[in-house]
């Protein structure tokens, strides 16, 4: 069987599209038959890519926010670009408790969830032209004596 899957999902850079992404990325990886922790894990780390494209990409502008998810095997990957302000540094930005934006009632965690949650995180800016962000996390990866379980397989 052929496990690979791709979408993409084009949005308006509005607070009400965080939760909307969020569960489109649910319903798609839902055909991996993930635990709910690991659903739960790509939620919250869609969830922040897409509220710093909201927040620190475009601001008080309205802007495009592309997101798109690819499965391959045991592995969703989920982008979410934006074509806002960009980074101007990013080691700076990923650093727990850094905001561009201290006047909101936001923490500052938002990179640190996202590599908290999935397997791998890159994030690609250009300052002023917009930012990408790759996301990687593998599904049913309890290892039993050096195997991995696949979606949908038993470990008994």
């Amino acid at each position: 069987m052929d496990n690979t899957n791709k979408m993409i999902l084009e949005f308006e850079s509005k607070s009400q599209n965080e939760s909307f992404a969020r569960t489109v990325v649910a319903a798609f990886a839902a055909t991996m038959d993930p635990t709910i922790e690991e659903l739960a894990d790509i939620k919250t780390a869609v969830s922040e890519a897409v509220t710093n494209s909201i927040i620190h990409g475009y601001g008080d502008c309205i802007g495009m926010i592309i997101m798109r998810s690819f499965i391959s095997g045991n592995e969703i990957t989920v982008e979410v670009e934006d074509s806002g302000a960009g980074i101007e540094d990013i080691n700076k930005a990923m650093e727990p408790l850094y905001t561009s934006r201290p006047e909101l009632e936001r923490s500052g965690m938002g990179f640190s969830f996202m590599e908290a949650f999935m397997d791998d995180l890159e994030v690609e800016s250009v300052f002023g032209q917009g930012t990408l962000v790759r996301m990687k996390k593998r599904i049913g990866k309890q290892a039993v004596k050096g195997y991995t379980q696949q979606p949908g397989q038993s470990v008994i």
